[in-house]
C-alpha cells in the first residue's frame, strides 16, 4: 500500500513495529520520503546550541547537564561569551541559533527579553529558542499566560520554538523521569499557542531502550493531532537517550532499534513533512543510512551542543563532512534555514 498522506492507525504502525523485517518498514519509510521530497535533496541547517544557563530546577532523572545554584560549574552566560558564540557562528556561515537553558527560578520575563533584545540589536539573526517547558516556566515564575509571554518575547524577536522538552508525552512515563516538568497537555498547549500566534516549531521525542511501542505511539498521535488542528510543526526528531552520567541510567538504544523508530516516525506522521536524522546521538553512519528509512534532514552542523553531550554523546562533524555524508548516499546536499527554505545548494 503507499502510505502517502495515508493516515495509518495505531494497530497498523504495531504491527508494522513488531515485525522482523527492518528493511521492509525501512523501505516503505523510504517510499514516502521519495513521495513528498521528489527531488531528491537532503538539507542541513548550520546552527549553534547557546546554554544560556545551567541552573535548573527540574532535575530531571535523564540529565547530565543540569547543576544546582550552589555548585561550582552552575553559571548563568554573560554578554562577552554570548557575543563571541554567535561571532564564531556566523564565521562558519551559521543563520541561526538554538538557545536553551535551564529552568531557573531568578530569571523572569524581563531577562529573556533583554537576552532577545541584545542578540537582535547586534545580529541579524534567527532565534529558534526556549522549549515548552522553559515557556510554560517564564510564564509562572513571571506571573503571566502563556500567550502573554510569548507575545512578549515575539516582540523581542523569538522567531521559532524547538521541540524541547517532550521526551515521551505521556504522563504516567514523565512523573517516573522527570516528575518536575510539566505535563504532555501543557507542553502541547505551549505548542499550540505559538501555532496560533503564527510561530512555527519542531517536534522532538526521546526514546529509550525498552519503551513500549504503545508509548511511543502515544506520543506521536499526541503530536499528530496537533499538527492536523494548526500545521505548525515544520519537523520531527526522534532521537535516542543517552545513558551515560544520568541518573536514570540504562542500556544505549542499538542502531537497529533506532532505525525503526525513525521509519515509523516517517510512515506514522503523514503531515509533518520532514523527518531529521540524529547523527548527533548515533553517529554520521547510522544518519546517513537513516536518509533511507524515511529521513529527508540531516539536522545541524551543532557547532556546539551541551546537553547530550554530558550524557555521554560525543560525535562532532563539519560542513563538508556533513554534505560528503549526504553525497555519498547519493543525495544532493542543501543548507536550509528553520522552515525549510534552501539558502544554498552543494
Amino acid at each position: 500500500m503507499n502510505r502517502l498522506k495515508y493516515k495509518i492507525s495505531k494497530e497498523e504502525a504495531i504491527e508494522l513495529y513488531n515485525s522482523t523485517d527492518l528493511l521492509s518498514i525501512g523501505n516503505e519509510a523510504n517510499e514516502i520520503r521519495k513521495g513528498l521530497h521528489p527531488e531528491n535533496t537532503v538539507t542541513f541547517v548550520i546552527d549553534r546550541n547557546i546554554n544560556y544557563t545551567n541552573i535548573c530546577s527540574c532535575r530531571c532523572k535523564f540529565c547530565g547537564f543540569y547543576r544546582d545554584e550552589t555548585d561550582s560549574d552552575a553559571y548563568i552566560i554573560s554578554d562577552e561569551e554570548l557575543f563571541k558564540k554567535i561571532d564564531e557562528t556566523i564565521e562558519l556561515k551559521g543563520t541561526q541559533i538554538l538557545i536553551q537553558g535551564g529552568l531557573n527560578k531568578n530569571l523572569k520575563i524581563d531577562y529573556y527579553e533583554n537576552l532577545l533584545k541584545k542578540i537582535k540589536d547586534r545580529y541579524d539573526i534567527w532565534i529558534h529558542g526556549f522549549s515548552p517547558p522553559e515557556i510554560y516556566h517564564i510564564a509562572e515564575i513571571s506571573n503571566l499566560s502563556v500567550e502573554d509571554v510569548l507575545k512578549r518575547l515575539i516582540d523581542k524577536g523569538l522567531d521559532s520554538i524547538p521541540g524541547g522538552g517532550a521526551e515521551l508525552l505521556v504522563d504516567s512515563e514523565r512523573a517516573r523521569i522527570s516528575p518536575n516538568k510539566i505535563n504532555s497537555e501543557k507542553w502541547l498547549n505551549v505548542m499550540r499557542v505559538a501555532h496560533n500566534l503564527g510561530l512555527k516549531t519542531t517536534a522532538t521525542m526521546m526514546f529509550k531502550k525498552g519503551d513500549s511501542i504503545e508509548y511511543i505511539l502515544e506520543h506521536m498521535e499526541k503530536i499528530r493531532s496537533l499538527q492536523e488542528e494548526t500545521g505548525g510543526f515544520t519537523a520531527f526528531i526522534p532521537w535516542p537517550f543517552q545513558p551515560h552520567n544520568t541518573e536514570l541510567g540504562g542500556e544505549v538504544v542499538t542502531a537497529t532499534e533506532y532505525l525503526k523508530i525513525l521509519a515509523l516516525s516517517r510512515i506514522f506522521l503523514y503531515n509533518i513533512g520532514n523527518i531529521q536524522v540524529s547523527w548527533v546521538t548515533q553517529g554520521p553512519k547510522i544518519g546517513q543510512i537513516g536518509l533511507f528509512f524515511g529521513g529527508n534532514d540531516f539536522g545541524s552542523l551543532m557547532i556546539e551542543e551541551n546537553v547530550v553531550a554530558a550524557c555521554g554523546a560525543t560525535y562532532s562533524i563539519t560542513v563538508e563532512e556533513i554534505v560528503n555524508n549526504i553525497e555519498k548516499a547519493g543525495f544532493k546536499a542543501a543548507q536550509r534555514d528553520m522552515q525549510y527554505n534552501i539558502l544554498r545548494e552543494f
